[in-house]
């Protein structure tokens, strides 16, 4: 009898057609851990960005808390200007007064340019010039500023002339002292950048050309 015939099959290998699925979960693996060290990388830098910025925000806040830094006062002490009580030009007259410059700062010094003085009428210089030299000015100082400035108007031919006689004549006459100057705050060894002061006093003159009394010791705006 002739043996019994037994097919041959192919050897099945699983594990060869497994070999491009297991390669392509590894580099998943890998791109997802290299993923999340990156993003773990991201995120402690930017809690340290955050945390060195709340520091200096702390410490800026106890800077400020301790010096308490504040802008200079100045207050209106007198005002003179006898030309302004004619009934002409008051060309040639002088303008008088007398400003007090208050540093309340407790461990904050100024450092102030030349100042100039200005008077203006309705808006328009009448008068104009330098009134103080460079100086420092301590903490806890006040600074008199005494100036004296010269009359260039207004003139019988300008605009305004016949508003200004109509002022002279009720005998109240608005006026404006301006003072501008560059300051630096100075704190310790430490000094800031320059700022542009400029200081108005709103004052109103009478028939005796002096300051009326409601305006003396008035607190003058201050803007930089």
């Amino acid at each position: 009898m002739s043996s019994s015939y037994q097919p041959s099959y192919a050897t099945y290998q699983p594990q060869q057609r497994q070999q491009p699925q297991q390669t392509s979960r590894r580099r998943y693996i890998a791109h997802r851990v290299k993923e999340s060290l990156t993003s773990r990388f991201a995120k402690c830098l930017c809690s340290l960005v955050l945390s060195l910025l709340l520091i200096v925000a702390v410490i800026m806040f106890i800077l400020w808390l301790n010096l308490r830094p504040h802008r200079p006062r100045f207050y209106l002490s007198s005002f003179s200007a006898p030309g302004l009580a004619q009934s002409t030009s008051p060309v040639n007259s002088a303008f008088t007064f007398n400003v007090t410059d208050r540093n309340s700062n407790g461990k904050i010094g100024i450092y102030y340019d030349s100042i100039y003085a200005s008077v203006l009428y309705n808006d328009n210089q009448i008068a104009s010039a330098p009134v103080l030299s460079p100086f420092y000015q301590p903490s806890k100082n006040t600074t008199v500023i005494l100036g004296t400035l010269t009359a260039v108007g207004p003139n019988t031919t300008d605009p305004i002339w016949d508003h200004f006689s109509a002022d002279v004549a009720t005998g109240q006459v608005r006026l404006v002292l301006k003072l501008t100057s560059k300051i630096r705050f100075q704190v310790k060894m430490w000094d800031t950048r320059q700022h542009n002061l400029h200081v108005e006093c709103d004052l109103t003159v009478g028939q005796d050309g002096n300051v009326l009394s409601q305006y003396v010791n008035e607190r003058c705006t201050v803007y930089f």
